[in-house]
């Protein structure tokens, strides 16, 4: 018997226990234990079957009732005759101002200056540096023939209020951008979740084979709070999770070779490694990270040229550039951005994200300013966006949503010197406005309300979970049938609370 020298060396005395070891082995393992071990064994592999089978049987459901746990990109028929086929969200990160934007409160104007901090202590972030009632420095006017209140800090989008709908009741959960990200991405408010983007994408698959099912336009000044975690698939494969495509230069990186090859030579190469893929999955089944990457890989094979015609936006006319704001600042990288999304659903991507640097948005200083900066780098973008929809005859099955994680406080929130006029808001999760526009909505609606100082939502209120089960009605998804089983629970993006469709804004 040999005995091997371990990490510390061997003395006699190691020699002695190992040997001692081999001694009670034979002694301990004859036929009776062997019998007795394979019997427990065999009871835990039939466990190990039962629990494959019932795995099998959850993958396979994709009847009237279910939706299996799909592990492709093929498109996949919806619970009910769906409005949209496809989204593209508009993400807000840092929590706009409902009564600077959408929500005017005369009360605070006659209010202005007096003290209510007492009142809403609890609900104070920082409570530090709060201050008096605030009114808005904006001028707030009824915009189109439905006479929707939008203030003049967005000259564009008030051009279009007959094609959006508001709904001015949304409330959260958590007032820190953090959690209350998550929780508006994923459904909870921690990370590992999937997002909704992999949601839609798991429920429907994709109209196109040539370009991500899940694309997101993030910033290039930098990415949002929660960084890339805010486009996951948490615990659905990993093949759902949205890919970032850069809005200038190569759309992603080393895509193209380089340099130049017959035709035929990445042909052939690509089929041998194909080959060599199928072999290697079927040694290892059942791994979905590993069928993940290889499905990358070959849609990567297939973008080289789709991804980059998607994001050429010098195909577009001259008219269509101007009216995103293209080649102007601070117009330019949110307008590049809204095209390219509008030109992804033209060619099947099924859910579109844009994000904005950090959380603009977050104005706890100098809110007339900033708020106007904000305003200034995406209102035009935004409202050109619905504008092409319409041009191009995708308005009708496009579904926009526009909106933060959270919104404002009626009071101040004063900088460090005290000086009022450099005055913020700071968060509120008792209410936030968001906008939808396109298939399914009524358009020119407003939906819901808050209290005269727009602390709180008080008329038809609408929880995140509600707005979730929205969007994925208009694709027709039953939030309650969309669903994965993970450790023996039934997860959905809606997850246990009560979650209601907004009926109010749709057609």
């Amino acid at each position: 018997m040999r005995y091997f020298r371990g990490a510390k060396g061997y003395d006699g005395a190691s020699m002695a226990i190992n040997k001692r070891r081999h001694i009670m082995f034979e002694q301990t393992y004859n036929r009776r234990s062997f019998f007795n071990s394979f019997g427990t064994g065999l009871g835990g592999a039939a466990l190990l079957a039962l629990c494959d089978s019932n795995a099998a049987q959850s993958r396979a459901l994709g009847n009237e009732n279910e939706i299996a746990s799909f592990a492709d990109l093929q498109a996949r028929a919806s619970h009910f005759q769906p409005k949209a086929k496809c989204v593209i969200q508009l993400f807000m990160n840092g929590g706009p101002s409902q009564m600077d934007l959408f929500d005017p409160k005369p009360m605070l104007e006659k209010h202005h200056g007096e003290a209510y901090f007492g009142k809403i202590a609890g609900e104070v972030e920082n409570p530090q540096s709060a201050g008096a009632l605030m009114r808005s420095p904006f001028r707030f006017a009824k915009r189109g023939n439905s006479g929707m209140w939008i203030s003049d800090v967005m000259p564009h989008l008030a051009k279009q209020a007959d094609s959006i709908a508001m709904i001015r009741s949304m409330y959260t959960t958590n007032l820190t951008h953090e959690p209350a990200v998550y929780f508006v991405q994923s459904g909870k408010t921690g990370p590992g979740r999937p997002a909704l983007g992999s949601w839609v994408v798991y429920g429907l698959g994709s109209e196109s084979q040539n370009l991500p099912a899940y694309v997101v336009l993030d910033d290039p000044l930098g990415l949002p709070v929660n960084g890339t975690e805010n486009w996951q698939s948490g615990f659905l494969s990993p093949m759902f999770q949205g890919t970032r495509l850069r809005s200038t230069g190569a759309p992603v990186l080393n895509l193209q070779a380089d340099f130049d090859r017959p035709p035929r030579i990445p042909e052939l190469q690509r089929e041998l490694i194909a080959k060599l893929d199928r072999a290697h999955l079927q040694k290892h089944s059942n791994q979905p990270i590993l069928a993940a990457r290889t499905a990358s890989y070959e849609l990567a094979a297939r973008m080289q040229l789709a991804a980059s015609d998607a994001t050429d936006i010098s195909k577009e006319t001259k008219e269509t550039q101007e009216l995103y704001g293209i080649g102007k600042e601070p117009t330019d990288s949110y307008g590049r951005r809204c095209l390219i999304a509008r030109r992804m659903v033209e060619r099947g991507v099924r859910f579109v994200q844009l994000y904005i640097n950090q959380h603009i948005w977050d104005n706890h200083t100098e809110l007339a300013s900033g708020l106007k900066n904000c305003s200034d780098r995406t209102d035009q973008p935004f409202a050109a966006l619905l504008q092409d929809l319409k041009r191009t005859g995708l308005f009708e099955s496009t579904l926009v949503v526009w909106g933060g994680e959270f919104g404002r406080l009626p009071i101040a929130q004063l900088p460090a010197d005290k000086d009022e006029r450099h005055a913020g808001r700071d968060h509120n999760k008792n209410a936030f406005t968001c906008l939808f526009a396109g298939a399914g909505i009524k358009a020119g609606t407003v939906h819901g309300a808050t209290d005269e100082l727009g602390f709180t939502a008080t008329e038809d209120r609408v929880s995140v979970h509600d707005w979730h089960a929205t969007i994925l009605h208009l694709l027709g998804i039953d939030h309650e049938r969309l669903f994965v089983m993970e450790s023996g629970l039934r997860e959905k993006l809606t997850g246990v609370e009560k979650a209601n469709v907004v009926q109010g804004i749709l057609e």
